[in-house]
């Protein structure tokens, strides 16, 4: 669909509600976390806020740290305006107030999506890790957690040691769904074929996957695993809603982009981040979806970097 189409039909959504007399809703104000990045944050920050307002739903505000080196004191962040936090950093450790607030406001209940490398990040920060369950590099090994994959119907921890995270060469390779009834799911097909990206695979930490959604395998002859990893779910954190994806490697480009232009990586994306901040999941599956043997791929438009 293209976004001049979007466009009018939020229009005519917005004039339909206010002919009935039904309230608008109010958008989810978003907090995007960048700046720092082992991947190629300037790229993925700018598809990720466009991505989100496509919907309509999504308001973006960006919060960009100093670069990697410098003095990182006056990156003082207030959550508590926002429904939800995208993190998209992985980087020089945040200020201890930062650290405090952002601990605060999960605590509390706010929602969270953590997006691919940002599971990278802080691996001696014990919460973070609690918040992401599963990350890798940085110096990830045993210490850090088990390896969780899924084998026989159910999320096995292994104890091995090794190295926390890999990836072998990037390709497109197919979801399975593992389970059909979290409010994500809703209508999304049990299988979908991904445009290319990376897999992570022998993630590792404390765990605490709550509902995994879906899974993909990681083939040796890609360099992979050999398992069946989790790549996309939901956290076990108290009173938060927190959406994993480890889906959406950014190119050198916008347009170079193929895993954030894969119409299954949006959708999923969107509707993660819908239910981390609300709850709930209003939003229907497109007829662009991926099928389990043909990528749907979505040309990006960013209108306000």
């Amino acid at each position: 669909m293209s976004h001049w189409l979007r466009g009018v039909l939020a229009f005519l959504c917005v004039a339909l509600c206010a002919a009935c007399g039904t309230p608008e809703r109010e958008s989810i104000k978003t907090l995007l976390i960048t700046g720092q990045n082992n991947h190629n944050w300037p790229v993925s920050h700018v598809v990720l806020k466009q991505i989100l307002e496509d919907t309509g739903l999504f308001t973006v505000d960006l919060a960009i740290s100093p670069k990697a080196g410098e003095d990182m004191s006056g990156f003082l962040l207030d959550f508590t305006p926002y429904d939800l936090v995208v993190l998209d950093y992985n980087g020089d450790a945040w200020p201890e107030e930062t650290n405090r607030r952002f601990l605060a406001y999960v605590q509390a209940g706010g929602g969270v999506v953590v997006y691919h490398a940002a599971d990278n990040a802080f691996a001696r920060w014990p919460e973070y890790n609690r918040i992401c369950a599963l990350g890798g590099w940085e110096g990830r090994d045993e210490k850090a957690g088990p390896y969780v994959y899924w084998q026989d119907g159910r999320l096995v921890r292994d104890t091995t040691a090794g190295v926390g995270g890999s990836h072998g060469r990037q390709h497109t390779y197919v979801l399975n769904a593992r389970t059909s009834e979290h409010p994500v799911m809703r209508g999304l097909p049990e299988r979908w074929l991904h445009a290319q990206d990376e897999l992570y695979d022998r993630m590792r930490g404390p765990g605490n996957i709550k509902d995994c959604l879906y899974t993909a395998f990681s083939d040796t002859a890609t360099g992979g695993s050999g398992r069946e990893e989790p790549l996309i779910f939901t956290v076990d954190y108290g009173k938060a809603r927190i959406f994993h994806t480890m889906l959406g490697h950014a190119g050198e480009t916008v347009e170079d982009s193929p895993a954030m232009q894969c119409a299954g990586f949006q959708v999923t994306l969107q509707r993660g981040a819908e239910w981390a901040a609300t709850g709930e999941v209003t939003q229907e599956v497109p007829a662009d979806f991926p099928t389990a043997t043909e990528v749907s791929m979505r040309g990006i438009v960013v209108h306000n970097p």
